[in-house]
Parts: structure tokens; sequence; C-alpha cells
């Protein structure tokens, strides 16, 4: 490297660094990213596109920024470039193919910050047409054919095609603009050669016009393939025929071949020269044998077919029984019988028939016929006919031997109403289908089919009048036999709805006294048995429920009480219908003894209360004695001592009073009510006489009493503990 352009890179060094220092100390703000595609978004093939990228970026500085820009193809990088002014960048697109088609983008970098602009869409229309070169124009049959294929100017992934007389004979795929290819032509005849391409995008695939055709001339091999057949007149099934496959024309000079001997779709030989089968005539149902010799060479193949028809030496046999339904055990006849054979090779004698299997098989005299009896379950039998060394198998006949009917039921699914419509069914084993009849009292019904097995027939009928009725169910599954199999009798009671309902009440009356026995008697017209609910108003639970067949029914309440005064009813129901009676009410009163017994006890108690209360009266009057008399301090006056009537008559009128002092020591007897501490002191007034004798004490007058200053009530004291004993003797 010489020293100017060492020179050159240190400058550029010091521009690029001091342009990054800049950068590095001024702000920017990318404003927007824009890209236009010129001269216009839609262009034809071969246009030169160019995509200018126009960023706005505002700078604190003003000074150039390091700006990198990417162009983006469908989210894909194409190109991307750093540069250092704030021009617009330009991608150019020289020569643009369809291939460029798509959606692009400017992506604008600066220290990181990046922006990045709306999509735009380019669409390049047109391709060129290709150009197809041959390297012969004159070939012999099966030789190979070099083509190439170019699509000018072309870019892209490209898919090539080449055709003879527009049919597709080869498929390339190439990332370049050409693609080439070998084949070969067969048949004698001129070939025209033409080929075309598709372009694939991202998006979609775009095809090309046809290319232009060249003319191929091919030549016909001489050689040819030649096959024989003998015998060549009629020939019958079981004949030999001889069958040679050759080739004709074959020059030492020519090339190897190889032959194929084919019967339909089986390959019988192959071999490179002359080839011979032998084989015995077997015809196809409704169709001739067809043989096919091929020879094959330089991937030429040409062929000779040929058909023959071979009579049948006689038909396939059949498999037949006899009656075509048959049931366990019974004898069955099997005939095994072809119907055709080849009169001008065999006659009928000449036919041998076999039955699969034959163990044990009763001899019937008559070929092809067999006697077999049924087995319990399924079984196969096959036959075979046989004559001059041609067998031939029959179709296996399936055998499934019939049940007979047998324990045939009858029932009723529903109860027995009378003029209500009720289900009868009929069941019964054995092999369907199964024809029932319904017969009621030996008169028939109905009949039903079943064809399914586990299914019942079902009927339905009406009774319209009461009483008893008979039915039965026949059964039969043969058509060719009268045994029929039959239920029992089935006995049915027709149930007559409930109705005229009516409510009894023993006693007639309504109101009863206690203690006496009640019954409610409640009666329908219906058939049973019925059931019976006795209820009172306002409860669902039943006081009584009675199953029975007559059509009555009785509560019975003994003995009555009070409480048992309410509304009662009851309800009836034979599965037929429900009835409902009207309401009863019922009152109990009190018993007449109870009466009587509550007036004595008023009297009585009355008496006590009289005799309590006179009681009370006498023993208040006692006490107030007893008190009077347990004073302990009173006033009395004397009584005069026996005068002469004339001092009697001299007596003042004014009392002679004097007073006493009398001091009594303390009780000390616990029975007695306690008393204050001390002595008592008791001041007694008397009066005396005019004469100075004391008068008699008075106990009934009115007395004062006083206790160490201390009043007292006079309940207080108790007229057995305070006796009069007690009290002291008048002083004079």
């Amino acid at each position: 490297m010489g020293l100017p352009q060492r020179l050159i890179l240190t400058l550029l060094s010091i521009y690029l660094y001091s342009a990054t220092v800049v950068n590095t100390q001024q702000e920017f703000k990318i404003q927007s990213v824009e890209l236009i595609i010129e001269p216009r978004n839609d262009v034809t093939a071969g246009t030169n596109v160019t995509l200018r990228c126009h960023a706005t970026v505002s700078t604190s500085t003003g000074k150039g920024l390091i700006r990198e820009y990417t162009i983006l193809k469908n989210d894909k990088i194409v190109y991307t470039k750093t540069i250092g002014s704030s021009e617009d960048f330009v991608y150019q697109l020289h020569n643009a193919r369809v291939f460029s088609t798509g959606l692009y983008q400017c992506k604008l970098d600066i220290q990181g910050d990046t922006k990045l602009s709306k999509a735009q869409r380019l669409n390049v229309q047109g391709l060129s047409q290709p150009v197809l070169h041959l390297n012969t124009n004159v070939v012999n049959e099966g030789e190979e054919v070099q083509a190439t294929c170019i699509a000018p100017g072309e870019i892209g992934s490209f898919i090539f095609f080449f055709f003879d007389n527009d049919e597709q004979i080869s498929r390339v795929e190439e990332l370049s603009n050409q693609a080439k290819t070998t084949f070969r032509l067969s048949g004698a005849d001129v070939h025209k050669i033409h080929c075309s391409y598709k372009i694939r995008t991202a998006e979609d695939t775009f095809p090309s016009t046809k290319s232009n055709n060249v003319t191929v001339s091919v030549k016909e091999l001489s050689i040819t393939p030649e096959l024989k057949i003998f015998p060549d007149s009629t020939i019958y099934e079981g004949d030999h025929l001889n069958i040679s496959c050759s080739a004709k024309n074959v020059h030492s000079s020519s090339e190897g071949y190889k032959l194929f001997l084919s019967q339909g779709t089986k390959l019988l030989r192959t071999g490179n020269s002359t080839i011979n089968h032998n084989m015995v005539a077997v015809p196809k149902a409704s169709e001739a044998l067809t043989f096919d010799c091929r020879v094959v060479v330089r991937n030429v193949e040409k062929y000779s077919e040929k058909k023959i028809s071979v009579v049948e030496l006689f038909s396939v046999p059949s498999l037949t029984m006899s009656p075509t339904e048959v049931f366990q055990g019974q004898i069955m006849t099997l005939t095994c019988n072809s119907d055709r054979f080849a009169s001008q090779r065999i006659n009928r004698e000449d036919l041998e028939y076999t039955l699969y299997p034959s163990k044990n098989l009763p001899s019937s005299g008559k070929p092809g016929v067999f006697n077999v009896k049924a087995l319990q379950n399924d079984f196969n039998y096959t036959c075979s006919a046989e004559a001059k060394g041609i067998k031939k198998d029959s179709k296996t006949l399936m055998i499934r031997p019939k049940v007979h009917v047998s324990a045939l039921k009858i029932s009723i699914e529903d109860k027995v109403i009378l003029k209500k419509s009720f289900t009868i069914l009929c069941q019964s084993n054995g092999s369907l289908p199964i024809n029932y009849t319904l017969f009621k009292d030996n008169v028939q019904v109905g009949t039903k089919v079943i064809r399914e097995r586990n299914r019942q027939a079902v009927f339905m009928d009406v009774i319209n009048e009461p009483g008893e009725r008979q039915y039965r169910c026949e059964a039969k599954n043969s058509l060719h036999s009268n045994k029929t199999g039959s239920s029992q009798h089935l006995s049915v009671n027709v149930i007559v709805p409930l109705s005229q309902m009516t409510l009894a009440v023993i006693p007639s009356s309504l109101k009863i006294s206690e203690g006496k026995e009640l019954y409610f008697i409640c009666s329908v017209n219906g058939t049973g048995p019925v059931t019976f609910k006795w209820y009172r108003t306002g409860s669902v639970v039943p006081l009584q429920t009675n199953t029975t067949t007559e059509t009555y029914s009785n509560l019975e309440i003994k003995p009555v009480s009070k409480n048992d005064s309410d509304e009662y009813y009851c309800e009836a129901s034979n599965g037929a219908n429900k009835v409902r009676s009207e309401n009863v009410n019922v009152q109990v009163f009190m018993a007449p003894w109870k009466k009587g017994l509550i007036v004595v006890a008023c009297l009585v108690l009355l008496l006590l209360l009289v005799l309590l209360l006179v009681a009370s009266m006498l023993n208040i009057k006692s006490k107030r004695v007893k008190v009077d008399r347990a004073e302990v301090s009173v006033w009395s006056k004397r009584k005069p001592e026996t005068e002469s009537d004339d001092e009697i008559s001299e007596v003042s009128n004014e009392p002679n009073v004097e007073y006493t002092e009398v001091v009594h020591a303390r009780s000390t007897d616990p029975a007695r009510v306690p008393l204050r501490k001390g002595t008592d002191t008791v001041y007694s007034e008397l009066q005396n006489s005019p004469n100075g004798a004391a008068d008699p004490p008075d106990y009934g007058s009115v007395e004062y009493a006083e206790l160490n200053r201390e009043q007292f009530e006079i309940s207080q004291y108790d007229p057995q503990v305070h006796s009069y004993q007690d009290l002291p003797e008048p002083v004079d």
C-alpha cells in the first residue's frame, strides 16, 4: 500500500471519528421515513425502477449524522448501506422483472434509533417468451432427444415444462433461467415440441407464454411382434391350447429386445426369443380369453393381441333345497344341478355330482338329489359337478332351520276398565316371522305379524258390558304347515268405575254424648276390590284405610270424646276412578252423669264454703274473748259489799277510786310470747263503794294496760300463755 493510500485512510478515519464525536454530542429526532417508487408502482418487465428513501431528521446542530438505510422486500432484507449525508437514499432495480414484484419498505437507523416507512407495492408485468433448442430434428423410434428451454432475462425460481403435441412429457425445477431434459419419442410420426415456464414469488406464480415449436421426425422400427394360438377354430372347455409369441424383422445389427406374453393382466412368460406356452382352455364368465404378445426395444413397445371364445363344457352347478323353509329335525331335499352342457362333447349322464359335507347321507336314487335331516342350528352345504376332468363347485347354501313357536304367553298390560281401551300382549319363542291371532270368547279379534326379535304382538280391545271375558292367543311361523301354538285362556274381570257414593252415620243424630259409639258407613256402586280411606277435614293422613272386595266399609269410633267433634268424609278408589263423599259434621256433647256430678260438686263446694265461713266467725269471736281476759292491767269496779237496803240507797254516785301497784315477776316459760326484760308494773284502778268495800272485778269492761310505758297489740298475746291465773287478786 502506497503513501497516498495510507494518507487517505488516515484522513477518512479522522473524519469518521470526528463525526462520531459530533454525533454523540448532538441531539436528533427521526420525524418520518418515506419510500417512493419511480417512475411508478406498476411497470412492465425491463423497466428501470428506482426505490427512493426520503427521511426527515431534526438535529440540534444541523450537522450530518451517520445513517444506515435498509431496503426490505416482503419483510426480508434486500440491501443495506451506511451514508453520512442527509440526501435521499436511492436503490436501483435495473431491468425489473416479474420476480421483482412485491411489497417494499425503507428502514432508517441512526445510533440505534430506527423508523420504518409504509409499505409500497411494486407490480412488474410481462414475462419474456421462452426459447427451445433440440439437439436433433430426426430420430429413430426409441432414441433419446435432448431439449433446452431458456427464459431470457428472467430471474427467480423457475418451473419449466416440455410438451409433445400439447402433451406434457417432462417437468424441471431450476433457480436459473434455463433447464435441460431428455426424452424418447415413440410412433413413426412428426412431433412438435415446445416449452413454457412459471416464476414463483412469495405471493403467487406467474406463467409465461409458449415457446417456439420445434419439429422432430421419428422413424418407425421395422421389428413387429407375432402371436399364434392353436387350435384356431371352435375351442371347448378343457381343450389344450398352444400359444407362441415371437418378433419379426429382427436384424443381427439391431439392439437387444425382449418379449412378454400375457393373458389379461396375468403375465404368462417372458424371453429374448420366441416364447411357447401350453394351457387348458377355461372359459371366463361372459368374457373371451385375451392374449397379448409384446416386444420392447429401446423403451419402444409394440404388441399384438388376440381374443378367443371358449365354449363351456357344462355350467356351474346350483344347489337348491326343498321345501324352501325347514324346521329343526325335518327331512329336506337338496338338489345339485348344472343347467347347461355341451352336447357335442358330453352327455348329461357324464356329469357326476357330490354334496359337501357328504357324511351319512341317505341315497335318493337320482343323480344330484340328496335327502338331508335339518340340524338344530345353522349349517352350510356346497356341491360339485365333474366331467372330463373339469370340476366346478356351486355357491354355498346356508340353511337356517326354523324353530316352531312355543311357550306362547298372553298378558294384559293395563287395568281393564269398562268402556275403556286396554292392551293385550302376546309373545312366544320361535323363528321369525310369527303370525299372532287374538281371540275373545273364541271370536277372532285381530292378527299381527312380528318380524323383529324380542318384540311382542300388541292388541287393543274395549269391553262395553260388565262381566268376565276369556282371551287367548294363537301363533304360527310356518307357511307350509298348519301347526300352530296356542296360549292358555286369560280370564278378564271388568272394573266398573265407582259412582253414587253415600256416607251414613250411626246414630243418625249428628249430636252425640261422650262415651257413646259412633259408626260411619261408606258405600258406592261399582266393582271391587275397593280401597276406602277416612279423613278428618284439614288432615291429609287418613284415619283408617281399608281394602275390601265389598262396595262398602265402615269406620268405628268408640268411645267418643269432645276431641272427636269435627267434619269427616271418606274416599273410595278401585283402580278405575276415585270418588269422595260429602262432609259430615259430628258434635260430641258432655255425658249427663258428668253434668250431675258437676252440680253435686258445686253444691258440696258451696256448703263447705258456708261451713268454713261460720267456723271462721266463731273462731274470731272466741279469740276476742280470750284476748280480753288476757289483759295484764285493768280498770275494775269493785262490787259493793252486801249492805242493807238503806245503805245501798245512800251510796254516792261518784265512785271511790284508789290505785294499787302490783309487781309481777317475769315468766320464764318458753312457750309464751316473749316480753320485755325486767319487771312489769301494773296499775289497777279499783272502785270502792262508799262504804269502803271494794267492788268485784268486771272482766267485760274496757281495760287499759301499760307495761314499762310501751303499748302492745292485743293480738300479740296468746290466750293460753297469758292465762287468767296470772292476774292479781283485787286489793282492798
